[in-house]
């Protein structure tokens, strides 16, 4: 079961879906770190395995695992080695934090007002 990440063949990319080809691969990913199947520490396959899997470009692999890196649910290691460094919760924490960063620029918050703000709000509950 652990190595279904890169074998599985039930998985597939809907070409005429209106998701993106690499957030299809990217949620594929999310799906198989939800399910167990590979955890914490654990290497995926390289990004060329898992295109050869299915069906798509190395490129768009690499753009997903790119997605993936930034919420924090993936990091490379030495080599070519990708390794599973985060939790589909932790990786929403940082993907809402980037919203709230985005949404306080285009409002004209500075990164260190809204450091402050949410500073203030740390004692409070919801």
């Amino acid at each position: 079961m652990r190595e279904r990440l890169s074998t599985e063949s039930s998985w597939s990319i809907d070409r005429d879906a209106p998701t993106p080809i690499h957030e299809q691969v990217a949620a594929l990913i999310r799906r198989a770190i939800a399910d167990g199947e590979k955890g914490q520490g654990e290497r995926i396959p390289q990004a060329k395995d898992l295109a050869a899997v299915l069906g798509v470009n190395t490129n768009t692999v690499l753009r997903a695992i790119r997605v993936l890196r930034e919420e924090g649910l993936l990091q490379f290691q030495r080599g070519r080695d990708i390794v599973v460094c985060g939790t589909l919760d932790q990786g929403a924490v940082v993907i809402r934090a980037k919203e709230l960063l985005a949404f306080a620029r285009k409002r004209g918050y500075r990164d260190d007002e809204l450091l402050a703000l949410m500073q203030g709000l740390r004692g409070e509950t919801a």
